[in-house]
């Protein structure tokens, strides 16, 4: 059966492991997450990925974007295991995109993980306003707030950003690709976006 990409990044966030086993696990297992989650058990692949997400990504390198009118930049740290795939053009080549989607997208965060608490709580507690006078039952309510969080974490965190690039992959799922593809650990760090003000009328 043909399995979507969105099951398999689904069981790998859960798991860590590859995306090739992922994607074979869940064929394996006609498309059941946890068989294939047991599947990945049995052949060692979840506790192999635990071990790759141990080992330090303390290589790297900055990318920077500059806008043509020199109003608008951004900077990416992006981090790999070793100084080889540092200098490897497709990993260059990523750290130029992400710089590029920052610039444009004006992500505030990296990741969701990165949201402070109170933040996070505050949004949560608007959604869950919104929906007060609603009349559906509280498991509907929840995951319509889920979904309200979710939709703003993909507007706020660069990992769960739309690729401009690839509408149908996130950043996320990128690097992971680029990651199972070298076999290292790939991780946006920090980045920084910059702009000038701009006189009203005006855009970059």
């Amino acid at each position: 059966m043909a399995i979507d990409n969105k099951l398999v990044m689904e069981l790998r966030n859960r798991t860590s492991a590859g995306i090739v086993d992922c994607k074979k696990a869940l064929e394996e297992a006609g498309g059941d997450m946890d068989k294939a989650i047991e599947i990945l058990k049995k052949k060692g692949a979840i506790k192999a990925a635990k071990k790759a997400a141990e080992r330090t990504a303390s290589e790297g390198l900055l990318a920077t974007y500059l806008h043509h009118n020199g109003k608008l930049a951004a900077i990416v740290e992006l981090t790999c295991e070793t100084d080889f795939v540092a200098r490897n053009d497709v990993f260059k080549q990523l750290a130029n995109d992400l710089a590029l989607q920052v610039a444009a997208m004006d992500p505030q965060y990296v990741s969701p993980e990165l949201i402070p608490a109170e933040e996070a709580e505050k949004k949560k507690g608007e959604f869950l306003a919104e929906m007060a006078s609603d009349n559906k039952p509280e498991d509907i309510k929840a995951k319509i707030v889920e979904g309200k969080l979710n939709k703003w974490y993909s507007e706020v965190c660069l990992t769960k950003q739309s690729f401009i690039k690839d509408e149908d992959k996130t950043i996320e799922q990128l690097i992971a690709e680029l990651s199972g593809t070298i076999g290292e650990k790939i991780a946006v760090t920090r980045f920084v976006r910059m702009q000038m003000e701009m006189p009203t009328g005006q855009a970059c």
